[in-house]
């Protein structure tokens, strides 16, 4: 690579740096306490793995985080008497808004230029958690109310199938990155 080029790309690397949002460096902050604690205790490996795989890492993380927002969300209400379709709906409306949101800034850290952009992103996040909605629907609604078997159990199962599909969603076709913003992350390396 020219190296005009490669300063350029130094230069748009230490301004990404600065112009981080509070989620993206309470992130960074935090998963750095928890790396130097298990560096501290021996697990230096693990630390190391970990930093190889840093977007997966997060990816898995920020899913389990909303899968555990959507399992309590779908709980409280199933519990306050809402059917599984009611409850499963709304707690899929508030993991989607926390999952854009950490998928975007903390994982993939997406940037978008305008209006426009942002708009193409977000529906098209949004049409893929609607796919695998009706995926988990389905497997719900077959578990729980046809089959009868545990409903937490089930919600459980069908979030670890919705996280895969997701994930693959999210990396190859939502926060796909340029080739320049892939040299750029990888100078953090």
């Amino acid at each position: 690579m020219k190296k005009s080029r490669l300063n350029s790309l130094r230069k748009k690397h230490q301004a990404k740096l600065k112009n981080r949002n509070f989620l993206q460096i309470a992130t960074d902050k935090t998963e750095g306490f928890f790396l130097d604690i298990f560096e501290t205790i021996g697990l230096a490996s693990l630390v190391d793995f970990y930093l190889k795989k840093v977007e997966a890492m997060r990816y898995l993380i920020f899913g389990a985080l909303s899968t555990l927002v959507n399992i309590l969300v779908f709980a409280l209400f199933n519990t306050l008497g809402l059917s599984t379709i009611a409850s499963n709906t709304i707690a899929w409306i508030i993991s989607v808004i926390f999952a854009y949101t950490t998928n975007k800034y903390c994982v993939f850290k997406a940037k978008t230029e305008g209006k426009k952009d942002l708009l193409r992103e977000f529906s098209s996040f949004i049409v893929a958690r609607l796919a695998t909605l009706g995926v988990e629907t389905i497997m719900m609604w077959t578990t729980i109310d046809l089959w009868h078997w545990n409903a937490i159990l089930m919600k459980v199962i069908a979030n670890i199938v919705v996280i895969v599909l997701n994930f693959v969603f999210s990396k190859l076709f939502i926060f796909k990155k340029s080739k320049e913003a892939e040299i750029i992350d990888s100078l953090d390396s």
